[in-house]
């Protein structure tokens, strides 16, 4: 059996569970310098693939967990998120030097990983490997439904002040897929620095203008319940993973710098970045929350008074930096289909647009933000970013380096993937109700 992915082919003997590579897979050459992004590139692309709709949704997530539980809450899902993305990222890099390649993508990752395990394991490669991929999807495509749906509501928000006339948010929709067309047709990573660069300052700067409005008048923390009842947290739960787990752009980005050792270690691209991300996240929910109390909407800008010159152009700007970000993660979906039989069925542009369209539709036919983030991120981001990475450490380091005195690579990865599940089916199930709620309205 013979398996591809966007860097390397490998053939699986079916008997031994083992796998080879052939003669023209390229070799690791450390002293050769290689292409690629450079570290500020890489952080660029990694804070801007993070820093999206999940931020502005951080003051919801404390509305459901209290202003300590939530700020304890959001620290602690940032060091697990940050440490299961170095554990994958090991396991790619171990990887690539047992298999003697450069680079290997995403799915196929675990599809090793589970190779490298025992026997009893490596029948499961094939379908852990599809799992992954399905969830993945799910996680990058869900991140760009809902970008659509926030920008889309927020045009809805200018347009209805201004004109008086109120129409469905599925026409600003429409009205979006020319503009995405036109920006998502960049074949490298390159053509979307740029991109990046644009849509970090436009964000951060809308998102930076906005705190003049949190911080204005704020209330005494006495008015805002700490913890808050246990039943509400898979809300707050899914909602922060789904800000800061950014695992779906890691492979793509980690593969195309010059010096991927950067990436990890410390310090590292990846912890510098995380480090700013959960600084951000902690501020933004923790004062958002303060400020609006239970009128906090599902994202922050849509609290911002619309009457107001300098609120209605904030909305205006971080709708558009949320744009441009969906081409990273556009980018990535892509990436991770690239060798599919659908995609090599049809022209690339072609297949580029009626993804796009695709996206476009999830996002009209569940308009509902809120429950939308929470079901994302307990669904697909649960698998993809807390399930799956300690599984694989698991596997890659069974046989060489082992588990450590007393197993403790096995217990700390069991703890940390009872995590995952637990808030799978929470966060899952509550996203489910919340839409079944919101369509019997």
């Amino acid at each position: 059996m013979t398996s591809k992915s966007d860097h390397v082919s490998y053939h699986v003997d079916n008997k031994t569970g083992t796998a080879s590579l052939p003669e023209k897979t390229p070799l690791i050459n450390p002293t050769k310098k290689q292409t690629g992004i450079g570290d500020f590139e890489t952080l660029m692309h990694l804070l801007k693939s993070s820093l999206g709709t999940g931020i502005l949704a951080m003051p919801m997530a404390f509305k459901n967990a209290g202003l300590l539980a939530g700020l304890l809450g959001t620290v602690l899902i940032g060091y697990i998120c940050t440490y299961c993305v170095h554990m994958f990222v090991k396991c790619a890099q171990i990887l690539c030097e047992r298999k003697t390649v450069e680079k290997i993508g995403f799915q196929k990752v675990v599809e090793l990983s589970f190779l490298e395990g025992p026997p009893a394991m490596m029948k499961f490669s094939r379908a852990a490997g599809t799992t992954v991929m399905a969830a993945l999807l799910m996680e990058l495509l869900g991140c760009c439904c809902a970008y659509v749906v926030f920008v889309a509501k927020s045009l809805k928000q200018l347009v209805d002040h201004y004109d008086g006339h109120e129409m469905d948010v599925r026409f600003y929709m429409l009205l979006l897929v020319p503009c995405l067309v036109m920006t998502n047709m960049g074949k490298s990573l390159r053509f979307i620095t740029p991109i990046s660069v644009i849509s970090n300052s436009l964000f951060m700067g809308g998102v930076g203008v906005s705190y003049y409005y949190i911080f204005d008048d704020l209330p005494s923390i006495k008015e805002r319940p700490w913890v808050v009842s246990w039943h509400h947290w898979p809300k707050f739960f899914g909602t922060a993973i789904f800000a800061m787990e950014g695992i779906g752009t890691i492979m793509p980005i980690e593969n195309s710098m010059k010096n991927p050792k950067h990436f990890i270690g410390c310090p590292s691209v990846l912890n510098i970045g995380m480090m700013i991300l959960v600084t951000l996240y902690s501020i933004t929910g923790f004062f958002g929350f303060l400020k609006y109390g239970s009128a906090t909407d599902d994202s922050i800008t849509f609290n911002l008074p619309t009457g107001d010159p300098l609120g209605l152009l904030l909305k205006m700007v971080i709708a558009l930096g949320i744009f441009l970000t969906y081409s990273l993660l556009f980018f990535a979906s892509v990436d991770l289909l690239r060798d599919t039989a659908v995609v090599q069925r049809y022209p690339e542009n072609t297949f580029r647009i009626w993804l796009i369209l695709f996206t476009v539709v999830i996002a009209a036919l569940f308009p509902n933000l809120g429950p939308f983030l929470t079901l994302i991120g307990a669904l697909s981001l649960s698998i993809v970013g807390l399930i799956f990475p300690p599984l694989c450490e698991v596997l890659v380091y069974w046989h060489s380096p082992g588990l450590g005195r007393f197993n403790w690579r096995l217990w700390k990865n069991i703890a940390i993937i009872g995590f995952g599940i637990v808030g799978l089916i929470t966060g899952t199930m509550t996203a489910l109700s919340e839409f079944a709620r919101a369509y019997r309205r």
